[in-house]
């Protein structure tokens, strides 16, 4: 197994953030870690969703939503050959701000080799999709 995990506090309640997380669709306008989204059934996430997420320099990978707490943390998972990641979102609020927890883990018979030859690109993804979370849910809030 292995697991990369980043947090990032940000000027938003955690409704405006969970509203940009759960927008998945509008992933693509904020980070530039996630070329296309595409939703592969209808209605809010819910567990048991899937997605369709291609990011730069990887292959598409289908995300099921594993678990959803609404308002506060979901996760996902997707399965390459050998390997199940796991993608965490999690939210705190600390104060009158939001901790934003991002995390993945990789586990299966090729999780170390995948987490050694990805470590520095999925930190790397991690800082820039909780950057442009940041940026979107202040932007909401602004708006709201």
């Amino acid at each position: 197994m292995t697991s990369e995990q980043v947090e990032l506090e940000m000027d938003a309640p955690v409704s405006a953030v969970w509203a940009a997380l759960m927008d998945v669709q509008s992933w693509p306008d904020w980070t530039p870690t996630v070329t296309s989204v595409e939703r592969l059934d209808d209605g809010p996430l819910a567990v048991g969703s899937r997605t369709r997420i291609k990011q730069p320099r990887m292959a598409a990978i289908v995300w099921e939503v594993r678990t959803l707490d609404a308002g506060r943390e979901f996760t996902w998972v997707g399965r390459s050959p050998g390997v199940l990641t796991a993608g965490g979102h999690l939210l705190t609020t600390v104060g009158d701000r939001t901790r934003l927890t991002l995390s993945v883990t990789h586990t299966g018979p090729l999780a170390g080799l995948i987490g050694r030859l990805t470590r520095a690109r999925t930190r790397r993804y991690l800082i820039r999709e909780a950057e442009g979370l940041k940026a979107s849910a202040q932007a909401r809030q602004r708006t709201a």
